[in-house]
């Protein structure tokens, strides 16, 4: 079974919380098993899908209040319904938005617990994303990240707690460790987090089979493109088959051109939206200068794509490709690989990237915020890595105050004043520091009412 880190945050969500929870996320990233895995902590577990069970739908039209609801939901089910003790989960809910609406009466009910899965991919989930706070929160899950993986491949939690000592220490790691876990790094560029794709590896060893899984989901996603947005099907599928071969040419950005000699940002803004909503890509825009909020220093039309999973990436490269990045054939262009696999591992984080590019200063691959401060991020696939003209440029820059810099590569870690070089998995330990908000009173002195 895969050990997943959603596992730990919905048994924690439940205790401390009686709202419902959404779980959304792009297609096959393991939203459904993890909930059922989950359902087997209650006595009464009850499914209701509602592309499956389309009579659903108009359970929750015209409903009167949290009784009428539970009267209907029980004519959907055998399942005997425990008060306390029975989870209800609602699947694919982006085919039933009067759910929303129940949810209030059904969470302010008490009787019984639920939770909520939708998939982003076309899908239009305004109203569900504006729930009122206090009935129900929401969490994405993303693809298996690089910690997750190694777990399921077998590498025991003492080996991860010592390689994050290291990282957290700033000392190197263990030879023989740090080359096992570069070597598992590299299968986790052609594997990826696909729950599917990983357990068919852990069964078979067989990466032929790995692949035949990534392909039939990247049929599934062109599927659903078509599907759900028949108007710009054309648009977002061109956009989305675009996606490897942007990445590898030579400074990664998307280039609008390849699709129309014409084309304006404008015009397919939505298309790059609706791929960035359904969880599939992941746009990773300029910042004019490296300054908290990067949000404000963004650019609107310059960005690179990168897909959401990076066994999807690799399964779009030439047949073969596969045993030649696990023994790292150095003939391969690894930049892109890397890069959307350190992208894919910061969004999973909570960690948004942006990359800087300036004609005077030159480029650097990712910059993130990391509390409250700019993070300059490098990612080197091959020699030569301690050469970074831009990241030296932008070090050297009074104006910016940057504390430090890292550089990802394939050695082991070293620091060289703000330089800090770390392999390229401990990408796995850089995680959003959430900051407690701290009590503020106003001085009103005179101002003060005297009453």
């Amino acid at each position: 079974m895969l050990k997943r880190k959603i596992d730990s945050y919905l048994k924690e969500y439940y205790e401390k919380s009686s709202n419902a929870l959404l779980i959304t996320g792009a297609r096959q990233v393991g939203k459904t098993f993890s909930i059922r895995e989950f359902g087997k902590n209650f006595k009464s577990f009850i499914e209701i899908n509602f592309i499956e069970n389309p009579d659903a739908v108009e359970l929750f039209k015209g409903a009167k209040g949290s009784a009428d609801i539970l009267l209907r939901l029980s004519t959907l089910t055998d399942i005997p319904m425990i008060k306390g003790d029975t989870l209800i989960f609602f699947d694919e809910v982006q085919e039933c938005p009067d759910i929303v609406t129940a949810i209030k009466f059904l969470v302010d009910d008490g009787s019984y617990r639920y939770i909520l899965s939708g998939s982003l991919l076309g899908v239009e989930l305004k109203d569900i994303r504006s729930v009122p706070v206090g009935y129900m929160g929401i969490k994405e899950m993303f693809p298996i990240d690089f910690e997750e993986f190694i777990s399921c491949v077998g590498i025991r939690a003492d080996v991860i707690a010592s390689i994050k000592e290291a990282w957290e220490k700033r000392h190197p790691v263990d030879g023989f460790i740090h080359e096992k876990m570069m070597e598992l790094f590299r299968l986790y560029l052609i594997v990826g987090g696909m729950p599917a794709a990983v357990s068919k590896y852990i069964e078979s060893n067989n990466l032929q089979e790995v692949l035949t899984v990534q392909q039939e989901i990247i049929q599934l996603y062109k599927k659903d493109i078509a599907k759900y947005d028949p108007d710009n099907k054309l648009y977002i599928e061109e956009i989305f088959s675009l996606i490897p071969p942007e990445l590898n040419a030579k400074n990664k950005r998307f280039i609008l051109k390849r699709l129309n000699e014409n084309a304006k940002y404008e015009r397919y803004e939505n298309s790059f939206l609706w791929l960035k909503n359904a969880g599939v890509a992941l746009p990773v825009y300029n910042v004019e200068e490296p300054k908290v909020p990067l949000l404000l220093a963004r650019s609107r039309n310059l960005l690179k794509l990168f897909l959401n999973d990076i066994g999807l990436l690799a399964a779009q490269y030439a047949n073969g490709i596969q045993v030649r990045i696990i023994k790292g054939d150095k003939d391969i262009n690894f930049g892109s690989i890397y890069e959307n696999a350190v992208a894919q591992e910061l969004v999973a984080h909570g960690l948004w990237p942006y990359y800087y590019n300036n004609k005077k200063r030159g480029e650097l691959d990712f910059v993130i915020e990391q509390d409250g401060k700019v993070l300059p991020i490098e990612v080197k696939s091959g020699k030569g890595y301690t050469y970074h003209r831009a990241l030296t440029n932008i070090m050297d820059c009074g104006e910016y105050d940057l504390p430090e810099a890292l550089i990802l590569n394939n050695d082991n870690l070293f620091k060289d004043g703000r330089f800090l070089y770390i392999p390229v998995y401990m990408v796995m330990f850089l995680k959003k520091i959430e900051t407690t908000p701290t009590a503020y009173k106003v001085d009103l002195g005179d101002l003060a009412d005297s009453r």
